[in-house]
């Protein structure tokens, strides 16, 4: 596996749902080092601080494989960066991503914390109103990372995989709770026992609540 692309935004003007602001989606790919810190890439803008960002999704990834199957559905390819991710790997690896897993890049060591939700933001970026839902249906996700060693990142990087337990929850089993209706406090649970980002964790411990009261 390989570091395809490191991508970063400045601040951009944004309509979401007829209503301006400021995003940080619009990732450009970077042509040299890019320090990766506790809170993401260095100069790297993140608008919607209560939904994005923070210590347990600090960095995004994607892959260029999930990449090849949006430009067969959308008829052309895109750029790195363009789904709003800061790394872009050229493979996540074989067989399914976990919670957990660990990917190191030189010096720099990712784990896993959460699938990539889609919202009205990517929707906006894309141009097109339905693409949330097309997002949901393709089930590919991406993640969001914490950085448990810092350092620096360029294109073309080598990068290592370490896997999590297998029981451990996938990136899939939390993206389609996401949208259950009515989870198990089973399922529940087996989510809450996995490294996962503070925002699900907070999630699922009310859902959780609410079954159990």
């Amino acid at each position: 596996m390989r570091l395809l692309s490191v991508n970063v935004a400045r601040p951009r003007e944004h309509r979401v749902v007829g209503k301006p602001g400021t995003t940080g989606i619009h990732k450009e790919p970077q042509p040299g080092a890019v320090h990766v810190g506790p809170l993401g890439l260095a100069d790297d803008h993140i608008a919607d601080v209560n939904n994005h960002g923070g210590p347990d999704q600090a960095v995004s990834l994607y892959s260029a494989e999930d990449y090849d199957e949006w430009a067969e559905q959308l008829g052309g390819a895109l750029e790195p960066g363009t789904l709003g991710e800061n790394l872009t790997l050229s493979s996540f690896g074989p067989g399914p991503v976990r919670i957990g897993d660990r990917y190191r890049i030189g010096e720099v060591v990712l784990e896993v914390t959460s699938p990539r939700i889609p919202c009205a933001t990517l929707a906006a970026r894309m141009g097109d109103p339905a693409f949330v839902k097309r997002f949901r249906q393709a089930r590919r996700p991406g993640f969001y990372a914490r950085v448990l060693a810092e350092g620096e990142v360029r294109a073309g990087a080598e990068v290592e995989r370490v896997l999590a337990r297998t029981d451990t929850p996938t990136l899939l089993d939390l993206f389609e709770l996401f949208y259950a209706p009515s989870p198990s406090p089973e399922t529940l649970r087996w989510a809450l026992s996995a490294p996962v980002a503070v925002r699900n964790r907070e999630e699922y411990e009310a859902r959780l609540r609410d079954l159990t009261r």
